[in-house]
């Protein structure tokens, strides 16, 4: 007699002995072991402003996958190369709270390319013009130092920064600031405050590839782990590429590639949708888009 009882725990039991295989099995039928097709994405929630110490904050849920971003702003003196320019400083945290695959102590080499990523896609995007931070030439800017997160890892953890770190800026306010250049006196009015243009809408969808170019998108941590290769695409709101990486892994085809844009503009329309969502209402708690 079959115990159907166990039927759970013995599915836990051949994916710890047999992971490989119990990632193919599920493919080989069509279906991915969340029950998910190939080509569907998780589900996306997103909560804005609700960090009250910081200037602006967004959690964002990608499936199991989460990251909070709380951005603070603080007054600096500029760089002597670029006097009319800002600074805008990411870090993303690793914790073992995400994941026990990290350890407690400095940056993990992942956190570190990952932070380095969403500096080059802000760059690469022109989401921001650092000018837009310049207080008085050569005298004083602001510095945003966005703090991203990870409250859970399961995969596609870029995507989930990057919706967080978006967000983030696009409820962002900063007070009026007056500097009287010959006495080097600094005025602060936070009563009026003034919202920081972002300028364009980058999203990014993550994808793995497996043998026989068989293309996942969204994948979870243990469908990157096992993939040949994943890489991500990022695209703005005109539709065009702001970044591309692949970090190894087998070639991807041409064809792989044009599925992966193709899917990317579907998913990064309905992204912005759910985010400009949040930001209009700013007390909405969930906000649900399946793909």
């Amino acid at each position: 007699m079959t115990n159907f009882n166990n039927a759970p725990e013995m599915d836990l039991q051949y994916k710890t002995i047999h992971p490989v295989k119990y990632l193919q099995d599920h493919l080989e039928q069509g279906s991915r072991p969340d029950g998910r097709k190939f080509l569907s994405f998780r589900p996306v929630s997103i909560n804005v402003s609700s960090i009250i110490q910081a200037d602006s904050s967004a959690i964002f849920k990608l499936g199991d996958t989460s990251a909070v971003c709380g951005i603070k702003a603080e007054l600096a003196i500029p760089r002597a190369d670029i006097p009319d320019h800002g600074y805008l400083v990411p870090n993303i945290e690793l914790s073992p709270l995400c994941s026990s695959k990290f350890r407690p102590g400095p940056p993990s080499e992942q956190a570190q390319v990952l932070s380095k990523s969403i500096d080059i896609i802000l760059s690469n995007s022109r989401a921001l013009d650092l000018k837009d931070l310049c207080i008085c030439k050569n005298k004083l800017v602001w510095v945003l130092y966005c703090d991203i997160l990870c409250l859970n890892f399961n995969g596609s953890v870029i995507d989930a920064c990057i919706g967080a770190v978006i967000a983030a800026l696009k409820t962002l306010t900063l007070p009026e600031v007056n500097y009287n250049n010959e006495t080097g006196i600094i005025v602060v009015h936070p009563e009026n405050r003034k919202a920081f243009p972002v300028r364009t809408f980058p999203v990014s969808a993550s994808f793995a590839i497996f043998e026989k170019q068989l293309l996942l998108a969204d994948p979870s941590d243990d469908e990157e782990v096992l993939s040949s290769a994943r890489f991500f695409i990022v695209m703005d709101d005109e539709e065009e590429i702001c970044y591309i990486h692949k970090p190894g892994g087998i070639a991807i085809s041409q064809n792989l590639l044009c599925k992966g844009l193709e899917m990317t503009k579907i998913r990064a329309k309905l992204v912005r949708s759910v985010i400009n969502a949040a930001i209009s209402t700013l007390n909405i708690n969930n906000i649900e888009i399946n793909l």
